[in-house]
């Protein structure tokens, strides 16, 4: 019953994370931490998953690995464009 209840609640963290997301579309910073909220909720819905069938936890620490990439990689970018246009909103960026 209590995997139920977290199951649950890890989910409606899931669908808050991606209304935040497609809502702050603007802001690359926002979309990156809205995506963190995501990827936290995923981790954790996997994690329950896993321990309930007492399976081993070895693709939670891939997942984990795979995340920590993705979020230096969406550092990166925030930074260079920072550094390039001075803010992070997406409509200031100039493709002419």
């Amino acid at each position: 019953m209590i995997y139920l209840f977290n199951m649950m609640s890890f989910i409606f963290m899931f669908m808050i994370g991606a209304m935040v997301f497609s809502s702050k579309r603007k802001h690359l910073l926002l979309m990156l931490l809205s995506m963190e909220f995501i990827i936290l909720s995923l981790y954790m819905m996997i994690f329950i998953y896993l321990s309930m069938f007492n399976y081993e936890y070895y693709f939670s620490m891939m997942f984990l690995v795979f995340c920590v990439c993705e979020s230096v990689l969406g550092l990166s970018i925030l930074v260079s464009l920072i550094r390039t246009h001075g803010n992070d909103f997406f409509y200031s960026m100039n493709l002419c």
